[in-house]
Parts: structure tokens; C-alpha cells; sequence
């Protein structure tokens, strides 16, 4: 069976060396015929065959333990024996255990070492990015929050420049969805792989090429498994996918986290390797045609039990916080990134300077959404997340506008980690300087991209955390408008302004009248979502006002 073996390994080498021969001569890419190795063996081969009268070899036994009780069992025992002694172990070592010079010999040496071996420790060759300035590719922001980018079509003009530049080293992966996630821009640099064959009707915008450095598939696992691997050999990626669908490779991420953890507490020889980047887009709050199937942003929760030396998650706020976040991962090594924005078009809030600043520090206060410079606040809002941090900002300027004394802090979290205290992640704030900016006493009301128990999970030991009242998906949606959506889940300017009247004191007194304003106005959105289909206007179109 072993000379068998080793001549249809040797066949199948000398096959895969023509065919790379072929292709590297004539320069033409086709789709060979990899041979493939199909072993059937019995199950438990070379085991006992049977135990008790009990049929283990060739049979489901053997997947178990078949001894069970050698132990306390002298049968049971003579069994083991038996079975371990077929392997001729007196062949194998010396009388001192050692196992046999000319057996040891045969072990490979230096560099033939799988360990040894540079596409084993990918590490050592990798290369890394020669990137463009992201700064390069900003949005113009004169004034916050006057006007609209989708966040990755912005992202991918910077893609585009980085595929250019690293036409070797660099991959984008994505489930047939890179023109969906408004990614398309990078089209222009390379295609998508495709080495079946290329129809003349595929000159008409299919963007396939047998060079292509685009990889698609409608299969997340395979794609996980790609950029994985790609990773591994010390190369570059970013992996785009719908946020609802992103769980299909919940155990692949798992189990990479798991062996990044692994090396670098004690497999330290291993070499740093690129970061795996994962773009979760197509958000849960605009699937407006898709719906309730396309509506989970869970994943955040699996990504935050893994152990905080291998993971983290952004939620860039717009697109010029989000090209500061995409090179700052591609940069990064030994790190599952995790990064959340939408494709639609959003507000632009920070210029490129305001973005980086913001980014860098991970959370911080937007003064131009704020009314408590130099004064201790009367409330705090916060949000992370794109669509969330629309809403909260829409609730900040009510407010203005209906309570204008009211003082107002507003607190944006770009890196989710911030929120866990510095003893827990590397990135947490101190105890400090998270009472700093959400206070130690005071009402927080955090609108929240996901589930509302992962902030509370994150905050639980934080000073202040009986008064942060979180807002975020709750499993409730259908094909609504976006507003209608944020409406049923309470996430939307309306619910949030409620929550700030029935948590400030004095406005729980006062702010009757604005209250049930405010409930017309949500009752009166809902009935035009379900009358007309959309969103009214001054929703779609919502800027930061003007000052007066």
C-alpha cells in the first residue's frame, strides 16, 4: 500500500509540474484537469476488528473509542496490546525508545522541514503594501453632515489604486456581490478570476479575465478559505460580504482567531502575517427590497468572544473615517479586522484632518453636534455605526431646536473595543477617561449599529453603566423604508428624543408637549412609509441645519 501510495504522488506531481510548465511557456492561462487522489479505506484500518463480539473495523465503532476500559479490564487490555503490538514497534526503536537511525534518516532537513518551509511560515515572504495616501481620495466636507457618499464606492477608488500598485501580493474577495457592495471601481485595475470559458457576451460588462485578481464565488466558506490561505503565504486581502450572510463562516473565523491567538503566544517562531480584513456592508438598516432574511448584524457578538490580542471591530461613521480604517487594517498583521459600512449613500461628517484624528483615537466628541462646551452635560448621546449615528446626530439637532438650553454631549465610537475597560483589551479606554467623556452620573442614551446586549456586555463594569440606555436591532423588520425600520426598532430621531425627555429630570416634567410631538411625527412617518412606499423627502435628504 505505501509503494502505491508514493507512486501515484509522484504521478500526480510530475502531472501539476506540465501543467504549470505549459501555462508559464506559452503564456496562455486555461482551466486544467488538477489531478486528484480518491483514497477509500476501511474506517478504523489496521484496527482491532472486533471488541466483545462487536464489529469495529469497516464499521461506525471505529469513529468511537473502541477500547473502552483497558484500564480495569486485563481483556480489554490484551486487546490494546495486541493492537498496538501489530505495528512492530521492536522494528521501529531501540531498547531505549529512541526511534531507529535509519528511520530517523529519512526525516527531512533545513529547509525541507515543513515547519521550515517559507510558504509554511508566510511571514517570511511577506511583502508588505506599497499603499497610495488614503488622504488622496477624501471627500470634501465643508460643512458636517451637508452631504451624501456612498462610503465603499468611495473605498473603492482607493482599491482600485491599491490593486494597481501590488499586482502580486494584493486580492479582493467577495460572494459574487463586488458590484452590489458598490466595490466596482476596482474593476478598472483587474477583473475577476475566470477560467471557464469567456463568452462573447462577457465583453458586455461581466468583467471576467483568467487573470483577474478579483475572486468571487456565492459560497462565503470557500472565500473565507481563500483569503485565509492567501494570508497564510504572506500576502494581502480584503473580504466583502452582506452582513446578514456573514455567519456562514462564524466557525472558519473562529477557528483562525484561534490559531492566530496560538502563535503568538506559543508558537513564536511563526512570523507576523497579514491581517485578515473582512468589510461587512449591505447593513442590516437598508434592506428596504431585501427585508427581514437580510437583517442580522450578530456577527459583531461572535467577534467580540474571541480573544482580544487577535480581534477588532470598526464602525467608520462615513466614508472618509472608513478610508482611514481600511488603511490602517491593511497595514495591520496578526489580526482578524472586522470593519462595518454600508454602500448606500450617508453623510459625510468629517473632513479627511477631523477623520483621521477621530479614527486614531477610536471615540471622541463631535463638537459641532455638542452644547456643553465648558459646562458638565445634561445627557449624553452616543452611537456607532453609519445609519445609527445619522439618527442620533438628526436627535441632537431636535433637541437644539426644541430644548435649546438643554446641554448635549455628543460621543461618536469608531473602534467598538473602546468601550471594554484597558484591563480587557489592549484598546480600552481607562476607567478615567471613559468617565471622562460619557460622564460618571448622567444619562447615556447609545444608539447602537447591532444588538443592544454587546454594549451592555462591554460596559458592564464602567462607573455609569445603570444609566446607559442602549438602542440597536431588535429583531424586528420587514421590506420597510429606513426610517420605518429604525422606527419599529427604536433607533430612529423620534424614540431617541423620547429616551432624552424620560431620562433628563426636569425635561420628564417640562417636555409633555415635545413628547407627544414627537410621537405624531413617528405615527405620521410610518403611515407615509406604508401610503407612498419611501420615505418623505426631508427624511431621504436630512442635512445638519444650517446655524441661524
Amino acid at each position: 500500500m505505501h509503494q502505491k501510495m508514493a507512486e501515484v504522488m509522484e504521478r500526480c506531481v510530475v502531472e501539476i509540474r506540465a501543467v504549470q510548465e505549459k501555462c508559464r511557456k506559452s503564456g496562455v492561462a486555461e482551466r486544467p484537469r488538477w489531478p486528484m487522489i480518491v483514497l477509500r479505506s476501511p474506517k478504523g484500518w489496521t484496527g482491532p476488528k472486533e471488541v466483545d463480539g462487536h464489529k469495529v473495523e469497516d464499521f461506525w465503532r471505529a469513529h468511537q473509542v473502541p477500547v473502552s476500559d483497558p484500564v480495569t479490564n486485563p481483556k480489554s487490555l490484551a486487546i490494546v496490546e495486541q493492537w498496538l503490538r501489530s505495528y512492530k514497534p521492536e522494528e521501529l526503536f531501540d531498547a531505549k525508545g529512541s526511534l531507529q537511525p535509519e528511520l530517523a534518516s529519512l526525516a527531512p532537513e533545513g529547509m525541507r522541514r515543513i515547519t521550515a518551509n517559507l510558504h509554511a511560515n508566510g511571514g517570511k515572504l511577506c511583502v508588505p503594501l506599497d499603499l497610495p495616501r488614503f488622504q488622496d481620495y477624501a471627500v470634501e466636507v465643508k460643512v458636517p453632515a451637508s452631504t451624501y457618499s456612498s462610503p465603499t464606492g468611495v473605498l473603492a477608488t482607493f482599491l482600485r489604486d491599491v490593486m494597481k500598485r501590488n499586482m502580486t501580493n494584493f486580492r479582493v474577495f467577495g460572494p459574487d456581490e463586488t458590484a452590489s457592495n458598490k466595490l466596482q471601481g476596482i474593476y478598472s485595475a483587474s477583473n475577476k478570476t475566470w477560467m471557464a470559458e469567456i463568452k462573447p457576451e462577457d465583453a458586455d460588462g461581466t468583467e471576467i479575465s483568467t487573470n483577474g485578481r478579483v475572486m468571487e464565488m456565492l459560497s462565503e466558506h470557500t472565500l473565507e478559505g481563500w483569503i485565509e490561505g492567501y494570508a497564510l503565504t504572506g500576502r494581502h486581502g480584503l473580504f466583502s460580504t452582506y452582513e446578514s450572510f456573514v455567519h456562514v463562516i462564524d466557525s472558519m473565523f473562529n477557528q483562525h482567531c484561534k490559531w492566530l491567538e496560538s502563535c503568538k503566544k506559543v508558537l513564536t517562531w511563526r512570523a507576523p502575517i497579514p491581517s485578515i480584513n473582512l468589510l461587512i456592508t449591505s447593513l442590516v438598516w437598508r434592506q428596504d427590497h431585501n427585508g427581514f432574511t437580510h437583517q442580522d448584524p450578530g456577527f459583531l457578538d461572535v467577534v467580540c468572544n474571541k480573544n482580544p490580542d487577535v480581534v477588532r471591530v470598526y464602525l467608520p461613521p462615513d466614508a472618509n473615517c472608513l478610508l482611514s480604517v481600511g488603511d490602517h487594517c491593511l497595514r495591520s498583521r496578526d489580526y482578524f479586522n472586522v470593519i462595518v459600512a454600508d454602500k448606500q449613500p450617508h453623510l459625510n461628517f468629517l473632513d479627511m484632518d477631523a477623520a483621521v484624528k477621530h479614527c486614531a483615537k477610536g471615540v471622541g466628541i463631535w463638537n459641532f453636534a455638542s452644547t456643553d462646551e465648558g459646562t458638565e452635560p445634561d445627557v449624553v448621546l452616543a452611537c456607532a455605526g453609519d445609519i445609527a449615528t445619522m439618527e442620533t446626530l438628526a436627535a441632537a439637532s431636535i433637541l437644539r431646536e426644541k430644548f435649546p438650553d438643554l446641554r448635549v454631549r455628543f460621543v461618536n465610537v469608531v473602534d467598538l473595543f473602546k468601550l471594554q475597560g484597558a484591563d480587557e483589551h489592549p484598546h480600552g479606554l481607562s476607567d478615567r477617561d471613559f468617565d471622562s467623556l460619557f460622564t460618571a452620573d448622567r444619562p447615556v442614551i447609545f444608539n447602537f449599529h447591532s444588538y443592544p446586549s454587546l454594549v451592555h456586555k462591554l460596559i458592564y463594569k464602567r462607573t455609569n453603566h445603570d444609566n446607559f440606555h442602549v438602542r440597536g436591532y431588535k429583531e424586528k423588520g420587514n421590506i420597510n423604508t429606513p426610517l420605518e425600520l429604525a422606527i419599529v426598532n427604536e433607533v430612529d430621531r423620534y424614540s431617541l428624543c423620547i429616551q432624552v425627555i424620560d431620562r433628563v429630570h426636569r425635561l420628564s416634567k417640562t417636555g409633555a408637549h415635545v413628547k407627544e410631538w414627537l410621537k405624531d411625527m413617528s405615527f405620521e412617518a410610518v403611515q407615509y412609509a406604508h401610503r407612498e412606499g419611501w420615505d418623505p423627502v426631508e427624511i431621504r435628504d436630512w442635512v445638519w441645519p444650517a446655524k441661524k
